[in-house]
Order: structure tokens, then sequence, then C-alpha cells
């Protein structure tokens, strides 16, 4: 009996083993050389302590950086899940053509994000952008907007970029979803004579509230350390003006040669992370508990 016990824990032990060892040891390296003096070759000649976490902590421009990848992270995430959910919706129903545009939506998700990033560049261009050209050709514009060389307009830009390539893999959670609701379910609410929007509250909401939280948390994730558009895009600029922290540590390892800071601002990275993942799920399980 002891022996059936064990062995599903056996079985799993070596992939924990070899997951533990992926984590663990990056872990441990950033650790040595975020509170190591080290110099731009990497080399750790020293302990420092926490003067690396210090330094950055103290720099405005880790301020700003922080600042901006909150707005980035909760505008990217929020506003993905208000659009993916009624595409989802749409494309869950039986229409004639809708293997099409689930292909049509699915799409952009098999091209590299650096490389949509770039395209979206040469479409933001100044004088010769596609949407320039498109906007003077509708009449909404006189002139030519440099939508990526001004810090009030390249922001925004990115965000609706980081909205639209995030698009593919959350309509596909909630396809998931929606395809796992069984329609009995919804059969039923029709015979008791609900309207299709109280169906929809009391049926469909409730039931797709675990792949919401999925989507959430792992957008999140994806979008919190999401480098390609800022840099392939703007490169932080101009004048720092669209940096998020992964963008600034970018900066402070490869740029500036301060790997120490850098190390020391992927543990800030993490823990942030590690955080909101934890606070999630332990406000999603109580809500579920004060639920039932």
């Amino acid at each position: 009996m002891t022996r059936r016990r064990l062995l599903p824990y056996l079985l799993a032990a070596p992939g924990l083993a070899l997951a533990l060892v992926i984590v663990l040891w990056p872990l441990w390296q950033l650790l040595v050389i975020g509170t190591g003096d080290v110099n731009r070759f990497g080399q750790v000649r020293g302990f420092s302590g926490a003067d690396n976490l210090l330094a950055v902590l103290a720099d405005p421009d880790f301020h700003a950086a922080l600042g901006r990848t909150l707005v980035w992270t909760v505008g990217i995430v929020l506003g993905t899940i208000l659009v993916s959910f009624p595409v989802a919706l749409i494309l869950d129903r039986d229409f004639h053509g809708r293997g099409i545009a689930r292909v049509i939506v699915m799409l952009p998700w098999a091209v590299s994000l650096t490389m949509t990033a770039i395209v979206w560049r040469w479409a933001l261009q100044g004088e010769s952008g596609m949407l320039n050209s498109a906007l003077r050709g509708l009449g909404v514009l006189d002139g030519n907007v440099q939508w990526l060389a001004q810090a009030s307009t390249a922001f925004p830009m990115q965000l609706l970029i980081g909205v639209l390539v995030s698009i593919p893999f959350t309509v596909t959670v909630f396809l998931g979803g929606l395809a796992s609701i069984p329609e009995d379910l919804h059969e039923a609410a029709a015979l008791e004579g609900a309207s299709p929007w109280a169906a929809f509250r009391t049926v469909t909401l409730p039931l797709m509230a675990p792949f919401v939280n999925i989507a959430v948390i792992l957008n999140t994730i994806y979008v919190f350390n999401s480098f390609p558009i800022i840099w392939a895009t703007t490169g932080g600029g101009p004048a720092s003006s669209t940096d998020i922290l992964v963008t600034y540590l970018y900066k402070l390892g490869f740029r500036f040669g301060r790997l120490g800071d850098a190390a020391a601002l992927s543990l800030v990275m993490f823990a942030l992370l590690l955080l909101f993942t934890v606070l999630y799920v332990w406000l999603v399980e109580r809500q579920q508990r004060r639920d039932a």
C-alpha cells in the first residue's frame, strides 16, 4: 500500500528535480551577481551586500520605468480581456465561415513578436508609414504625425500593439472555456425564460471565471516581461520616455555595463511577479470560498 502511494511521487521526482534545477540555479546566480561587486565582464570580485539594489532603487529612471510598467501591464491585460471575450463569444457561435474567421484571429500568434513589432514600426513611420498615409487619404489628418518620435503618442501606440498581439492567445483560452460549458445549461436557462443577457450573466460568466483567471495570470507574466515591442519600435526612447522595467534592465546590463544592478533588478522583478501571482490566486480562492 505504501509503495502505491509513493509511486506517483517517484515517477514525478525526475521532472520535478529538473524543473527545480532550471528555476533555482539561475535564481542563485542572479543572487550571487546581484549581491556582488561585478565588473563589466561579469566577474564577481567580492560581496557588496545590498549596494546594487540600493543603487537601483535610488535611480529616478527606475521609478519612472516601474510606474510605466504598471500602466503597460494593467492596460494591456485589461484591454486584451475586454476585447477577447466578445471575440471568443462570436467565434463560439455556429456561422458560415467560422473556421476561416478563427484562423484569421489565430494567425498573428504564429508570427514572431519581434517581426510584428518591426512591421508596426514601419507602419508608424512619420514620413512614409501606412497609418499616416491611410489617415491622410481618409481626410483625418492634414499632415504627418511622428507617432514614435514623441512620448505623447509613442507609448499609447505601443499599448495598442500589445493588446493586438495578445488577443490570439487569450481568445484561444476563452474558446476552450466556452467549449467546456454544457449546452444543456443554456437550454435550461432558455426554458426558464431567461434572456440572453441573464443567461450570460448567470451561466456563462461564472463558468468562465477559471479561464479568465488563467488568462489574467499568464498574460500578466507575459506582458510584464515583454521586451520586443518596446525595443523594436522605440528602444525605450525618446529620452527613455517609453522604458519599462525589462528594457531598463537591458540597458543597465548591456549598454551601461552595470551587471550587478541589472541582476538586482531581475530579482526585484521576479519578486513582484511572484507576489502578484500569489496574491491573485489567494484572492480568487477566497472569493470562491465565499461563493460556495
